[in-house]
């Protein structure tokens, strides 16, 4: 099996825009607007709580300084008022902390999977490589991750931004008249506590950037890890009958343990990564207990403050060293954030490109044909191993004929069929519709939405509704009448059906709808000749007047089926070639996709 190319290539402005453009586009902007104005309404208010608890700090320390019992007990007054109000500020910080996080990730889900379920996309995304694989755990996982990493990381920084320009005032009010006396030299420093916190806050940062600078690379790598895991145990899982018939559980058991061990690797490289971070950061805040009154120590023992002053100094220290020490808290974090922004923000990339590269390549030309026909005019369906075409040139199927269209094994009749449904728009040629008609297409394995049984057979179109008794009777036509007592019952119908009695429900589901056309993709190829002459019959019964076109292997009945059609494999012809849409790349269906063709 072919590679799949790497497409987490774009950066990372490529990235916020496309996430502000998934944003501004949904219903959800308006909330999202209203609840950070109030979080951020919320955060003002707190950072002059906090300024009042700061300045509250002198007068308390003064106080305790001059054994003064009444100025005590009314500080202690002071502060259950500030206490409380910020007590009630932060409760409501946190719901609408809360509250951003749910809608964000509500906006960000719902615009993916509308993205996602844009018609055709999803199949085409499936088929352009890695970034195709496991698209429900960005949409899940990685979105409700970013979402909530978005949230506390904004909020936080947005806190810190406040709360030091609250603080670096005050700070540099306490230290703007100090003068350093070394020996016979005076120096003035304006404000010199405050450039003291940013120099040490910076070395800080930076030192803890380039020790967790490699987390974000390696928490992508595990984000990819842990997919591969899951998708291998549901692999397993759906299909432990097969696994048990061929006792496979050792080969089974061989790739969870590989996909295991190679995620547990990353764990460790991450692990490895976070040692080195927190040498980093431990030390700093181990110094930074006493590095406050270290530098608010010189105006202290010169006698220009108070006890109480020295104590609102290194409370302002403190505010304005954790306002810029954000990011230092915050760097695990940070790369986190980082790497899962890139996986939700490069597979919505992925999402538009795909489209992308469907104008760019060689397309088949759909038309319509007023006179009611189905034409094929020189159609070659493009692969990465040739082209696969019909015999005949030109090819005209009229309204109510019953065509056979065969070919040998891997000649391409599957993609043959998706060319025609628009699945597969690569290669050359035209395809003419008949006008004003929706073909009904019937793949080999068919889909049944969860729901009741009822459901499942208007789900077609949901427009028509058939009463009971003609739904038992048709149940019936095609050996399934101990279902019509069903009908009210939930169920997942692929679960609880074999191959066949999915396929005879999907008949059964056909006939409900009375098309004019339809095509069929090999779901008849698996029937016995009982099955198959019960079908036939039922077809004979309620599409008497519709255009049937069977894709499969040519060993069906020749009365109901008098034309025939042949499609070959032109391994000489023109293939399917890798386009770069950008940098790093979506290609077209790999080889391993059309290695699965019939």
């Amino acid at each position: 099996m072919a590679d799949h190319p790497d497409v987490e290539a774009s950066s990372l402005r490529e990235q916020l825009a496309t996430i502000r453009q998934a944003l501004a586009g949904s219903p959800m902007r308006k909330a999202l607007l209203w609840m950070s104005v109030g979080i951020m309404l919320v955060i003002v208010a707190t950072s002059i709580g906090q300024v009042l608890l700061n300045r509250w700090n002198q007068p308390f320390y003064d106080a305790l300084a001059r054994r003064d019992m009444q100025a005590f007990l009314d500080q202690l007054l002071v502060f259950a008022a500030i206490a409380g109000g910020l007590l009630v500020l932060n409760i409501g910080q946190t719901w609408l902390n809360q509250m951003i996080r749910l809608k964000l990730r509500e906006a960000l889900t719902l615009d993916l999977i509308s993205e996602w379920m844009w018609p055709a996309r999803a199949f085409r995304l499936a088929n352009v490589g890695a970034i195709g694989v496991n698209p429900d755990q960005r949409m899940q996982q990685d979105a409700g991750h970013l979402s909530d990493l978005s949230t506390d990381l904004g909020v936080g920084l947005l806190q810190s931004f406040i709360l030091l320009a609250s603080f670096v005032g005050v700070l540099w009010q306490l230290s703007s008249g100090f003068v350093f006396h070394i020996g016979a030299t005076s120096l003035a420093i304006p404000g010199y506590m405050v450039w003291a916190a940013f120099l040490y806050a910076g070395t800080a940062s930076w030192l803890s950037w380039l020790a967790g600078r490699p987390l974000i690379r390696l928490n992508s790598d595990r984000y990819t890890r842990e997919a591969e895991l899951r998708s291998s145990m549901v692999r397993v899982n759906e299909n432990v009958d097969a696994i048990a018939l061929a006792h496979g559980e050792a080969d089974a058991k061989r790739q969870l343990e590989l996909d295991l061990g190679t995620l547990l690797g990353a764990m460790r490289s991450i692990y490895s990564a976070q040692i080195n971070l927190s040498w980093v950061t431990d030390t700093y805040g181990w110094i930074t207990v006493v590095a406050p009154i270290l530098v608010a120590s010189p105006i202290y023992f010169a006698g220009d403050i108070s006890f109480g002053g020295l104590m609102m100094a290194v409370g302002a220290f403190n505010q304005v060293h954790s306002s810029l020490r954000w990011f230092i808290n915050n760097i695990g974090a940070i790369a986190d954030w980082r790497a899962t922004l890139m996986r939700v923000a490069d597979f919505r990339i992925a999402l538009a490109e795909t489209d992308l590269l469907h104008c760019t390549e060689r397309q088949i030309e759909f038309g319509e044909n007023p006179d009611g026909r189905l034409t094929f005019e020189k159609l070659e369906v493009a692969s990465p191993d040739g082209c696969t075409k019909l015999a005949e040139p030109h090819v005209e199927i009229r309204a109510g004929e019953r065509v056979m269209i065969t070919g040998e094994s891997r000649a391409g009749k599957t993609l043959f069929f998706r060319a025609v449904a628009g699945l597969w728009p690569w290669g050359s040629g035209r395809i003419g519709m008949p006008a004003g008609e929706v073909p009904v297409f019937v793949p080999r394995t068919p889909y049944f939405p969860l729901g009741t049984l009822r459901d499942v057979l208007n789900h077609a179109d949901g427009t028509m509704k058939v009463d009971d008794a003609d739904i038992s009777a048709l149940l019936a036509e095609v050996g399934l009448e101990r279902l019509s007592s069903s009908l009210e019952r939930s169920a997942r119908w692929e679960h609880e059906l074999n191959d066949d009695e999915q396929r005879l429900l999907a008949f059964a589901r056909l006939a409900l709808r009375l098309p004019k056309w339809v095509i069929i993709d090999e779901a008849l190829d698996a029937f016995d000749d009982t099955t198959l002459r019960r079908v036939f019959s039922m077809m004979e019964k309620r599409l008497a007047g519709a255009a049937i076109l069977n894709i499969g292997r040519g060993q069906h009945n020749i009365e109901f089926f008098p034309r025939s059609l042949t499609i070959v494999k032109d391994t000489a012809g023109p293939a399917l070639k890798p386009a770069r849409v950008r940098a790093g790349a979506i290609e077209p269906p790999p080889i391993a996709a059309a290695r699965r063709k019939r």
